[in-house]
């Protein structure tokens, strides 16, 4: 031990004595393993903001979203030609529900949903919100919790109790001194007692545009509570076509002439959200909802269908690839840095072939020439590496300050690039090591 004590020592003073030059050979080692960290950090991050949509959006979901129909964005005359050519739809309704509820096995929960832009008020304090009807099971489906209080019971939902559920910037702005939980507040026409108040959650704009909607200034009622004691635009556009429009029935269908401009809405719903048991079973339920809601609403194409999960697992697969392209261009730079830390050993043993066959003479084996020159390589490397480790660190760190992008630095990531630094100068210099081991010591000392 104390023999290779001695030649560790030896190898430490050789390095030490080039600094330069051994800093010159650490830098592709470092920048490299700075390299793949910091990549490695930002596919993580990239992973974990996948998950967390998937969480946000729920696992197994399809979100039926209501699309506006091209004749109400249209000139009067314009809808005038385009209603006549087209069958009447009712759009989305809770008719849809009960047949997709109904109807299709794969079905584990349906929870629908509409929202109404109103302003609320309590205690002379004033909000405008997007006032929500929706199920007890869309709590569940959204992964929504409780900050405090209970959502509907399943009494209220059926009964359209004036109950409510409310974000926390809504609890914070309309009760910011006293507890939310039993207190009224004005949703427009009607009075909603608050029962419950949601944890915080930020929702992306990405997750909003796959069918989430945006909690933070949400009051949620039983759906039934807002279509009977609120609004419910069936019944609103019913009574405007017998009012205003006319309707002719042929055969199975009807042809509406409307005589109004109004843009607003003709679905009862705005969304409707399905869970299946399956996340295999997603395409087939999503293939089987749009077959069924095409023949319920006459071909009118009115209706919109995501399947969040799925595009998710797209995107996730699209950065995996992105990830492990830019991770294998990192890898590269390793590489490269073994390569250089073997030219410069090498030119190394060109320069000290006379050290080399006085220590030969004095009693050393090839095997201690070996240790002697492998070990310098491996404390270059490894010092490179640890570098590396801090430089990547700090990269990462530096990426999510600068750019919003989120970075996760984890334990193997650091562990699996220290361990390839360590192991490309092992290996990378061996063969200078080898080389200065099979010196003919009688021709190193007459070398000048």
């Amino acid at each position: 031990m104390e023999r290779y004590l001695q030649i560790l020592t030896l190898s430490l003073d050789a390095v030490f004595a080039n600094k330069f030059r051994s800093i010159l050979t650490a830098l592709g080692i470092i920048f490299g393993v700075a390299a793949v960290i910091a990549m490695m950090a930002i596919g993580n991050g990239a992973r974990q903001e996948i998950l967390d949509q998937i969480k946000l959006v729920g696992l197994n979901n399809i979100v039926i979203s209501a699309k506006t129909t091209d004749s109400q964005t249209d000139t009067d005359e314009e809808s005038d030609e385009k209603t006549l050519s087209k069958k009447y739809s009712p759009g989305l309704t809770l008719k849809d529900v009960s047949n997709i509820a109904q109807n299709l096995p794969t079905v584990k929960v349906v929870s629908p949903e509409v929202i109404y832009p109103t302003l609320a008020i309590s205690s002379g304090k004033k909000l405008n919100i997007d006032l929500s009807g929706v199920t007890s099971d869309y709590f569940e489906i959204f992964n929504q919790e409780l900050k405090n209080g209970v959502t509907f019971s399943e009494m209220q939902s059926e009964m359209g109790a004036p109950v409510c559920v409310i974000s926390p910037e809504v609890a914070g702005k309309l009760f910011p001194n006293q507890d939310p939980i039993g207190q009224k507040l004005k949703c427009g026409n009607i009075w909603l007692e608050v029962i419950g108040v949601l944890k915080g959650v930020q929702v992306s704009e990405k997750a909003e545009n796959m069918g989430v909607s945006n909690y933070s200034k949400s009051v949620f009622a039983p759906i039934k509570t807002l279509l009977l004691r609120y609004k419910d635009r069936s019944l609103v556009n019913q009574s405007s076509l017998m009012g205003g429009n006319s309707i002719i029935f042929f055969g199975g269908g009807a042809i509406s002439f409307s005589s109004g401009g109004s843009t607003e809405s003709e679905n009862q719903l705005d969304k409707i959200v399905v869970q299946v048991k399956e996340s295999s079973q997603l395409s087939a339920t999503a293939e089987a909802i749009k077959k069924m809601l095409t023949r319920r609403h006459q071909g009118v194409d009115d209706f919109q269908i995501t399947i969040p999960e799925l595009l998710l697992k797209q995107e996730q697969k699209t950065k995996d690839i992105f990830n492990i392209v830019l991770g294998a261009i990192a890898g590269i730079s390793l590489v490269v840095g073994g390569i250089g830390i073997m030219n410069i050993m090498l030119a190394s043993v060109m320069e000290r072939i006379r050290e080399i066959g006085v220590r030969r003479a004095t009693g050393a084996t090839r095997r201690d020439i070996i240790f002697q020159f492998l070990s310098e390589a491996t404390f270059i490397s490894i010092s490179g590496g640890l570098i590396g480790v801090v430089l990547g660190v700090v990269m990462a760190k530096i990426i999510t300050f600068s750019t919003d992008i989120l970075t996760i630095v984890s334990f193997w990531s650091i562990l699996l690039s220290f361990g390839v630094a360590a192991s490309v100068g092992i290996i990378f210099g061996f063969l200078p090591a080898r080389k200065a081991a099979e010196q003919d010591p009688v021709e190193s000392l007459r070398h000048d």
